[in-house]
């Protein structure tokens, strides 16, 4: 196995390499890849102060959205769910997962339900993550086992941050074929016609994006980003912010609120797994 680093605030780092590429992970922090680096270019935005501090989340890098991605409407289940609460996006990003396999090019870490996670979410999971480095390709590949008695419902998303300098917005450029989309900074549906990504915020919720990928046009000078996923990924969303480096390219299975609302929710059988796989390649 692979030995750790001491990275952002001496927290245990796994490097990842092939060639030209560098993919670093922190387990302990919500398994979350911090760092992509090929041939120089930083592909990921981080702010490392929000990775040094505990109490807050992570801005940056590529965290992982479960059990839900976004809010829960009215932060709680449905009356017949009992009163369970949820964290916007979910406990993942924020626990420790365990390292179960780590090699030169490979890392595989694990979380499973607890007394903690039940309290929030009442069904018993083991989740795993495998993150595996090809040449500039990283793969994602997220596979979660239901331990309950009941089918488990699966939410997922991933975040990632991709690094956009500010002066660059007005020429990056993410590619889609949708025509409508959920303003998420505005509330409210609007038709799509295409990104500003000049605007103070961002945050729209494609509808229709019809394929399980997509390309990001960082700027002059940076490497484009390929994005591929597994089709259970239905909804994409783009998010910036005037000001910061950043433009936020995220696969969710479905829209918020799936797990109050039912709608577009996936589930899984007692004592079956699902798995789904998301692609970056720079």
């Amino acid at each position: 196995m692979s030995a750790p680093f001491p990275g952002i605030a001496g927290l245990d780092t796994y490097a990842l390499s092939d060639g030209e590429c560098r993919v670093e992970v922190i387990p302990s922090r919500g398994a979350l890849v911090t760092r992509m680096v090929v041939g120089g270019d930083e592909v990921l935005f981080l702010d490392t102060a929000s990775v040094a501090d505990p109490s807050k989340n992570v801005r940056g890098g590529i965290p992982v959205l479960f059990p839900i991605a976004g809010p829960l409407p009215g932060d709680t289940y449905p009356a017949e769910r009992k009163a369970y609460t949820l964290p916007q996006h979910g406990f993942a990003r924020r626990l420790p997962w365990t390292v179960r396999q780590a090699e030169d090019s490979l890392l595989v870490v694990g979380l499973s339900s607890s007394e903690e996670t039940l309290k929030q979410f009442p069904w018993a999971f083991d989740a795993q993550l495998t993150f595996s480095l090809v040449g500039h390709r990283l793969t994602l590949d997220f596979d979660v086992e239901n331990r309950d008695t009941r089918p488990l419902p699966l939410h997922l998303g991933f975040h990632p941050y991709f690094r956009v300098p500010d002066a660059a917005k007005p020429e990056a450029r993410v590619d889609t074929d949708a025509t409508h989309a959920w303003d998420n900074h505005h509330k409210r549906e609007v038709p799509f016609t295409g990104f500003d990504l000049t605007l103070d915020e961002v945050d729209l919720h494609l509808r229709d994006h019809s394929r399980p990928g997509t390309r990001l046009d960082r700027g002059p000078g940076l490497r484009p980003v390929t994005l591929s996923w597994s089709p259970e990924f239905r909804l994409l969303v783009v998010w910036t912010l005037k000001g910061k480096d950043f433009v936020c390219v995220e696969p969710w299975t479905a829209a918020g609120g799936a797990l109050a609302t039912g709608d577009g929710l996936l589930y899984v059988a007692p004592g079956e797994r699902a798995s789904l796989a998301f692609d970056i390649e720079a």
